[in-house]
């Protein structure tokens, strides 16, 4: 069979990608295996070995942790990015760093295709998830619930419902394939979770295990966690599974960047964070007098605090792109301390009114990067205004980190907008008392009027 031409494939070294690595070669394509670094525990060694032994033309390990900091994490810190009040975006935000590399990859080795393994968490489908189908596949075409065959995940109608499900709620596809169109307009994207041809052949994890025997592919040995994980640098995510039902806490054994907080040190680390322009530029032990000042060491030592007391730990239950809500567990130990110390510096060195300018652009930052635009021209629009509105954001903030909790001690900054004369009780500063009548006086009259007004409506 001649070749169809080269393929980056965005290899993880397990089950998922293995197999597609060699159901790829089997369609005819030259694969390039890439795997990036984006500080997640992994034997990249091992996967890589792997990868050449099934095939893999070329295999590259990208080391993106510094610019995954550098380029997107510190904007999110600057705009104080929280998705739906609560998520800072840690997935979110390493899909368009992974994919970029991805793509340069793809422009230099001259391959017309890249490919994922990105699903809707098709094969994490419970029985308890197949009950929710079937009830909505009822409710959609008036058929009672006796009219189906009973849950199986082979049974075609329900498996044709849960990739169609897969399909559209994956938020990650839609990050990884928004930014390789966006970089590089001519590429094509082979999604094997979404062509017939692949989800008709692999039903279920089952199958993919069968798939793996007949093509030598290794088998992981070790007990799959129920529910489904990812992890980089900034956080790790839980979800699917048996956390499919938001009632059912999670497992003690769950959790893996973070100490139980009640188990956690019972005195404090206190850490002075110094910003300029809204980027933490260097950390401060104040007990021992640990110092760091690069970017990626920095962030990495603010994950080992903050993961020893506990931080960062959420719970919460999230609406996806498409608009189904997912439940998901995070920890985001090191970024969760920047945003309580930014936030702070952040109000005491910037205008009260193009705070809350800001404060608008932070939000739909947020919506923006988790659903998958940050190469789009209205996230670089809002991306630089943010970073114009940190110019002035400079100073120390001390925080302490107990039993996962971050406290505000304290902040000073030579940019300060705090006037502790004109906020004194025991100094008059620049205005009289009785200028704060007429101030009172012209904020109350549209008060006035408007229940002037409303008497009169009621009275009649």
């Amino acid at each position: 069979m001649s070749s169809k031409g080269s393929v980056v494939l965005a290899y993880s070294g397990g089950l998922d990608t293995s197999c597609i690595l060699v159901w790829l070669k089997e369609q005819g394509y030259d694969v390039i295996a890439y795997l990036a670094n984006i500080g997640q525990k992994e034997d990249f060694e091992e996967a890589r070995k792997k990868a050449l032994k099934l095939g893999a033309k070329k295999v590259f390990i990208e080391d993106v942790s510094r610019e995954f900091v550098e380029e997107f994490i510190w904007p999110a810190i600057q705009s104080s990015a929280l998705y739906e009040d609560r998520y800072l975006l840690g997935t979110s935000l390493a899909r368009p760093c992974i994919a970029r590399k991805q793509v340069e990859i793809a422009q230099r080795e001259g391959a017309k295709y890249v490919s994922h393994g990105a699903t809707g968490k098709v094969r994490h489908l419970g029985r308890a998830g197949q009950r929710e189908m079937r009830r909505g596949l009822c409710l959609c075409h008036g058929l009672s619930l006796s009219s189906l065959p009973p849950p199986d995940p082979r049974t075609p109608i329900l498996w044709f419902l849960t990739a169609l499900c897969s399909a559209l709620q994956g938020n990650d596809q839609v990050r990884f394939e928004l930014t390789c169109y966006s970089l590089a307009p001519q590429i094509k994207v082979i999604a094997p979770w979404r062509m017939p041809e692949f989800y008709n052949r692999f039903k279920g994890r089952s199958d993919l295990m069968e798939y793996a025997k007949q093509h030598g592919i290794p088998i992981p040995v070790t007990p799959k966690s129920p529910w489904s994980m990812d992890e980089n640098l900034m956080h790790i995510s839980y979800e699917a599974g048996i956390l499919e039902n938001p009632k059912n806490q999670a497992p003690p054994g769950l959790y893996t960047k973070t100490q139980d907080p009640a188990k956690a040190p019972n005195t404090p680390d206190i850490l002075e964070i110094e910003f300029k322009k809204g980027v933490p530029v260097k950390v401060t032990n104040v007990k021992d007098g640990t110092t760091h000042q690069t970017s990626l060491e920095l962030f990495m030592y603010l994950n080992e605090v903050a993961g020893k007391h506990g931080v960062g730990r959420i719970d919460i239950v999230e609406n996806r792109f498409i608009g189904m809500k997912s439940r998901g567990i995070y920890e985001t130990p090191a970024g969760t301390i920047l945003y309580h110390a930014h936030l702070d510096i952040e109000a005491f060195t910037m205008d009260r009114e193009v705070r809350k300018i800001k404060q608008g652009l932070g939000l739909k930052f947020a919506e923006l990067v988790y659903t998958g635009f940050w190469h789009s021209p209205e996230c670089e629009f809002v991306r630089h205004c943010i970073a114009k509105s940190q110019e002035r954001v400079e100073g120390k903030v001390q925080v302490s980190v107990l039993k996962g909790q971050v406290y505000i001690l304290g902040r000073e900054s030579p940019l300060s907008l705090y006037n502790e004369e004109l906020v004194s009780m025991n100094v008059q500063g620049d205005y009289e008392p009785i200028d704060a009548t007429g101030f009172i006086n012209i904020n109350s009259l549209r008060l006035k009027e408007y229940h002037r007004l409303q008497s009169k409506v009621t009275a009649k």
